[in-house]
């Protein structure tokens, strides 16, 4: 079936009642039958039927053999970072989410994981940085939020070749757009929160693994360590993921739109966008995934227009997050990347004139309506 079928009847024909809107288990534990006999749930932290629908749903849309889901997309990080040892050497995305290097640098560096940052775009930058202690390569593409694009497949054989864990965060552009593990990532990882709930009302995060042995390790993690999305919270991200393609479509249909507007705005010096053909991710975008995803990224010409641009918008709300129906935009500098360390944000180009904007399902000519007035 069509990823926009499977996401439709998630969770449709699995209550024996015969509800179409998959039931809430609001539970924390569940009756036994009989001594040494289970329903095949026990106690929530372990499985809920509401979550078991999302997992089983979200690994179907991926194409692996089982999901897990978090409360968050940092619980999902943390958890598979859990996978490797002390000594342990793990290649990174170099201009990744503030929050994965928070995590990388300010909790699991104490127990002794060693990071490589890297330009996954570049395959010999991280053919060159492998060690003999690398274990894992994990990577955003489109990144965070400069939009570079790494090519999946290439990686995946370097990684495969090296007997490595290759890890994509699919957070930007999702199943409907790109099936990492079908191009031949072990794992892939979502910010739920994001284009996958797409309504802004709920934290969460998830990720699936393509081969059982390893989801077994994972599962492990998760039931040991708990941080499990809730079942009202996965009753939500069911409902979101039913609307995937149809809002998606219009969003990267508007931001197509925005970022073509604003390459001719004498007020913006750059704009980062996969979707125009002079991106250098361009082509690769075009063989791997169906369409260049939501989020614009842009540079103004002057440091004092991005307080202009952020006071001004009054149809784009000036908030951290993405994905979501709304319209939102934010400033990576001071917000989503301010973890990272100045000299290394300058290096990489995440500036103090720099603005990350995720489009919306809204009228594009009130976008850009809004747009116009916050750069004049």
């Amino acid at each position: 079936m069509h990823t926009d079928t499977r996401a439709v009847h998630l969770g449709v024909g699995y209550d024996h009642k015969g509800a179409i809107s998959v039931p809430v288990y609001q539970t924390a534990t569940f009756q036994h039958p009989a001594l040494g006999r289970s329903t095949g749930f026990d106690y929530s932290r372990s499985g809920n039927p509401t979550r078991r629908v999302l997992e089983d749903g979200i690994a179907s849309l991926e194409g692996g053999c089982r999901g897990f889901a978090y409360a968050s997309g940092m619980a999902a990080i943390a958890n598979l970072l859990m996978l490797f040892s002390s000594g342990d050497h793990l290649i990174f995305t170099e201009d990744l989410y503030g929050g994965t290097y928070r995590l990388l640098e300010q909790v699991f560096n104490q127990y002794g994981l060693q990071v490589t940052y890297v330009d996954t775009s570049d395959l010999e930058a991280v053919a060159a940085a492998l060690r003999e202690n690398t274990r894992a390569i994990f990577m955003e593409t489109p990144t965070n939020p400069l939009l570079k694009v790494a090519d999946i497949a290439a990686t995946a054989q370097l990684a495969g070749d090296r007997g490595l864990l290759f890890i994509v965060d699919n957070t930007f552009l999702s199943p409907y757009l790109q099936k990492p593990l079908e191009l031949g990532a072990d794992v892939v990882v979502h910010s739920a929160t994001k284009y996958l709930g797409g309504h802004n009302d709920l934290v969460a995060g998830l990720v699936v693994v393509k081969e059982e042995k390893l989801a077994e390790k994972v599962y492990f993690l998760q039931n040991s360590v708990g941080a499990v999305l809730g079942p009202l919270d996965s009753w939500l991200l069911i409902r979101g993921i039913k609307t995937l393609g149809i809002r998606l479509e219009r969003q990267q249909e508007n931001a197509r739109v925005i970022a073509g507007w604003l390459t001719l705005h004498p007020r913006v010096q750059k704009v980062y966008y996969p979707g125009l053909p002079e991106h250098p991710g361009y082509k690769i975008m075009q063989k791997q995934s169906r369409g260049f995803g939501a989020i614009v990224s842009f540079e103004v010409t002057e440091e004092e227009l991005v307080k202009q641009v952020l006071e001004r918008t009054r149809l784009i709300s000036f908030a951290e997050s993405l994905g979501g129906v709304e319209s939102l935009i934010t400033f990576p500098a001071v917000q989503t990347h301010a973890e990272i360390k100045e000299e290394i944000r300058e290096r990489l180009g995440i500036n103090n004139r720099l603005l990350r904007l995720s489009v919306g399902i809204e009228a594009v000519e009130d976008l850009l309506a809004d747009l116009e007035v916050a750069l004049s």
